[in-house]
């Protein structure tokens, strides 16, 4: 019996107090909460299921051919403390495109708490926000594996946000086969965010944590078998998000954003703080180089969560992604004791360009667009590692645009050469998740950047309903070429990846 199997049903509801929502696939728990991450467009769904031949309205590409696959949290039981998103349970989403149809799987990630709470019966973590009773659970913050997600040496590999213990799903049942092991490695953690490059099959990953050394980088080959590791040298516990690549280099983040080591010694939680006098630090380091080869560039003090994409031009390196300069907004007065989660959860951040000269050692960074709030970037990953120009983000609200909590309210492609950018609104009441480029079969770097898809999902809090949408990538502004309909209601949720049709289907 899987864990899921051993949860009771929820009671099914059709209304929510205070009048937040209309819909009856929500567990009850979450209407006693005033914490918005459990309301409405954020309220979990409580259903594995499999759906075939979804309804698609408009024509679906016939040469549309692999998956879509969406990360994201989906609590099963009320927290025993103040609920985080990044507490909720991992589920993944798979909408599967082959044979000119459409069908849609949804799994929860058989976490190690995850099994856990299912024999409890109850939530036991304490979860990211305390209070820390660890005695009480085997597992203290739980790794729920509910950000990232990509397709490696097919499996789907599955990763928490904050170093967790990767998880192997079956890319087609999304059934959790366990923990993803590197061949040759003793450590099991990984960041999210650590990258596939797809042009050589390689996994380049990084971990980090709150012991020396407090981050490594590393490269599997195509079947997972560990072929490079090497310890950074920080200055102390950082808390690096994502990296960049090259054909020849990587590129790791050393942060000034990161909690006070004596405060979670003394009293065992994290107190985040943004340093404006510290520079931000890239470090450029050869994919097979020594941690002694890495060559540190500083910038102007900001955080980064995305790279779009990294690559070489002569002696400089350059690399595109979204920068805040402001990852902790001030806490809004009448929030509560949720108010300084609110304030994290709400990004502010701008697409950015900065440019490493490996020869001289000059940095030149600056913005691409600074007229929008977006993140949540995608490129064409046929050309990551290599020169690219186009990029597909989320555009959210800010606070005084209405932009109480994180949601994505459109799409925006951009133009990184020359900042220009086309959007796509989704509409009022209708919220999106991280867009994915999906590549034309065949594709490869004489083909056309951006001649292929953009797909991305929906969900539409005037109906509760949800869609898959697919954008012809050269024109976002016509709007969806179609609109798969999907089989139920789906939350907000972190981080998606497309997996191609050569790759999840070999022997087609």
């Amino acid at each position: 019996m899987t864990s899921a199997e051993k949860f009771m049903e929820y009671p099914h509801v059709d209304r929510c107090i205070g009048g937040v929502a209309h819909f009856d696939d929500a567990p009850q728990w979450i209407y006693q909460h005033d914490n918005p991450y459990l309301h409405g467009v954020y309220a979990p769904t409580t259903e594995e299921i499999h759906a075939e031949n979804l309804p698609v309205i408009g024509e679906l590409p016939a040469d549309l051919v692999g998956a879509y696959f969406r990360n994201g949290p989906n609590p099963v039981f009320e927290s025993k403390n103040r609920y985080h998103p990044f507490d909720g349970d991992g589920m993944l989403r798979g909408v599967y495109f082959k044979d000119g149809k459409v069908s849609y799987t949804n799994r929860w990630v058989d976490t190690e708490a995850y099994a856990q709470e299912a024999q409890e019966g109850l939530s036991v973590s304490p979860g990211v926000m305390g209070p820390f009773d660890y005695e009480i659970s085997q597992f203290g913050i739980k790794d729920t594996s509910n950000t990232d997600v990509f397709l490696f040496a097919g499996d789907v590999m599955s990763l928490w946000y904050n170093a967790g213990h990767p998880y192997r799903l079956d890319p087609e049942s999304l059934e959790t086969k366990g923990h993803y092991y590197l061949d040759g490695r003793d450590q099991l953690r990984l960041s999210a965010h650590s990258k596939v490059d797809w042009s050589t099959g390689e996994l380049l990953f990084f971990d980090y944590g709150d012991e020396p050394p407090y981050m490594t980088f590393g490269i599997a080959d195509p079947t997972g078998k560990l072929k490079h590791e090497v310890a950074i040298d920080l200055p102390g516990p950082r808390l690096p998000h994502d990296i960049g690549f090259t054909t020849n280099y990587a590129i790791l983040h050393d942060l000034p954003f990161f909690h006070d080591m004596n405060v979670l010694r003394n009293h065992g939680y994290r107190v985040l703080t943004f340093y404006k006098d510290i520079p931000t630090r890239f470090g450029i380091l050869p994919r097979y180089g020594k941690g002694s080869d890495i060559r540190w560039f500083e910038c102007e003090p900001c955080y980064i969560l995305h790279v779009t994409n990294s690559w070489e031009e002569g002696d400089w390196v350059v690399m595109d992604g979204c920068r805040s300069t402001n990852p902790m907004p001030d806490a809004q007065p009448g929030e509560g004791e949720l108010a300084h989660m609110l304030a994290y959860m709400r990004l502010e951040a701008n697409n950015y360009r900065w440019r490493f000269n490996l020869r001289t050692g000059e940095v030149r960074e600056g913005d691409i667009d600074n007229t929008l709030n977006t993140e949540f970037n995608k490129s064409n990953p046929v050309f990551h590692g290599v020169k690219s120009r186009y990029a597909y983000h989320q555009r959210i609200p800010l606070l005084h645009e209405g932009g109480h909590t994180l949601r994505f309210n459109g799409l925006v492609k951009y133009d990184n050469d020359t900042g220009q950018s086309w959007q796509w609104d989704y509409g009022a009441g209708v919220f999106g998740s991280e867009a994915v480029y999906a590549p034309k079969p065949g594709a490869d770097r004489s083909s056309g950047e951006d001649d292929g898809y953009v797909i991305t999902m929906i969900t539409d809090s005037n109906t509760w309903t949800s869609e898959c949408l697919v954008f012809d990538a050269t024109d976002i502004e016509q709007g969806p070429v179609c609109r798969v309909q999907l089989p139920h209601r789906v939350p907000y949720g972190f981080h998606a990846a497309w997996a191609r049709g050569e790759d999840l289907y070999p022997e087609a």
